[in-house]
């Protein structure tokens, strides 16, 4: 096998086997009390991160029956935000304009989880100061120490850095998958896909 993917498959398994369960199953227990009080998600992410932020609305609002949002679904919203108010409070603002609040979660994706000192995902630590002030709860799947989301998290998942070179990769690819995990969890889903719907109805034949 190809030296560089024997080696990045191999990751995945001690990435697997280094993640905190814990963890998991601490963020499972804030989203089904956040259900029971009718709060609401807000996704944050940049870059990758926000492609799994838009793919985690969808899921969360149409299995789990939990409202979702992220402000990288809006172009036009995010980018004139961006103009007349400035990047580093983009999601701060839009998080105001949302009216956040107690009964609320603020879900970070993000690889560094916000590094202030190096100037990395200001946008994000500004948002989780705003979240912590208006005590919306905070839970986060990071990669490296974790950063910022880390400290202030109510849950921080951290996914471990094997390699220097794949952080970015694997941190990712593990948000979809935790968050699959969660989202298709019999605690919290409340609707079948399409898919697991056509199978089952196939073994009854």
């Amino acid at each position: 096998m190809d030296a560089y993917i024997s080696r990045y498959l191999r990751e995945m398994e001690v990435i697997v086997k280094g993640l905190n369960v814990a963890k998991i199953e601490q963020a499972l227990e804030i989203l089904l009390r956040l259900r029971t009080e009718r709060g609401r998600i807000f996704f944050l992410g940049l870059g990758g991160g926000a492609g799994n932020s838009s793919h985690a609305v969808g899921d969360f609002r149409r299995l789990a029956g939990i409202e979702a949002h992220t402000p990288t679904d809006n172009v036009c919203e995010l980018s004139a935000m961006i103009n007349d108010e400035g990047w580093e409070d983009v999601f701060v603002n839009w998080l105001k304009e949302c009216k956040l609040n107690d009964k609320d979660a603020v879900f970070i994706f993000s690889v560094s989880g916000g590094d202030a000192q190096n100037n990395v995902s200001v946008n994000i630590i500004r948002a989780l100061k705003y979240a912590k002030e208006n005590r919306a709860r905070i839970i986060g799947i990071v990669g490296g120490n974790g950063g910022y989301t880390a400290q202030v998290a109510d849950v921080c998942v951290i996914i471990p850095a094997i390699s220097s070179d794949t952080v970015t990769m694997h941190t990712e690819s593990f948000q979809s998958a935790i968050w699959h995990l969660l989202v298709s969890h019999p605690r919290i889903k409340t609707m079948q896909t399409k898919w697991e719907e056509v199978n089952a109805a196939s073994k009854k034949i």
